[in-house]
């Protein structure tokens, strides 16, 4: 199943996040789609993050508590690397529709 907010290249549709240290951090959100019934975001960070390339993607959990969505970093390790690989599947279909 997949649900998934479009992405228009050259356009940045931009989100603000606090990381654990309470510090704001401004992302290009690029998608938000499901696997195996989970809800994830794709995010590209416009603000310099530790540990993270200026071209890496951050992938996020969202779980809603209290009707609000909360992000949680994707500990586990194989998880993670599913997730990666439907979000590409994803980009690329989105990005194969705009041409």
């Amino acid at each position: 199943m997949s649900d998934y907010r479009g992405y228009e290249e050259g356009q940045v549709n931009e989100i603000q996040l606090l990381d654990e240290g309470g510090k704001e951090v401004n992302f290009d959100h690029l998608l938000t789609f499901y696997h195996e019934q989970e809800k994830y975001i794709a995010l590209l960070p416009l603000d310099e993050i530790q540990n993270v390339g200026e071209d890496e993607v951050v992938l996020l959990h969202v779980i809603t508590k209290d009707d609000n969505d909360v992000y949680e970093t994707i500990e586990n390790e194989v998880l993670l690397e599913e997730v990666f690989s439907t979000f590409l599947e994803l980009f690329e279909e989105i990005l194969e529709q705009e041409d």
